[in-house]
């Protein structure tokens, strides 16, 4: 278990079981990798996953309490103009 910690804080977190599982077995530590997966779940270790959608836009949850520093007043005099 420490040397799958040790691997996974060496690669900033991001390895998930099958990446682990090989570089344990490079390094000659021989373990299999439904035994390694294990290990890890115990341990709270989690690679990174592929990911979804960006999130580029949140929408804010409270009224718009910033200062109107330019003064705007966008009025139109009628339809069209």
């Amino acid at each position: 278990m420490e040397h799958s910690r040790d691997v996974h804080a060496d690669n900033y977190g991001v390895y998930g079981v099958w990446k682990i599982w090989r570089v344990l077995v490079r390094q000659g530590i021989d373990s299999g990798r439904e035994h390694t997966a294990c290990l890890m779940r115990s341990a709270g270790l989690t690679g990174k996953g592929k990911g979804g959608a960006p999130l580029t836009t949140r929408k804010p949850k409270g009224p718009d309490l910033r200062p109107d520093l330019v003064n705007r007043e966008f009025k139109a005099c009628g339809p069209h103009r």
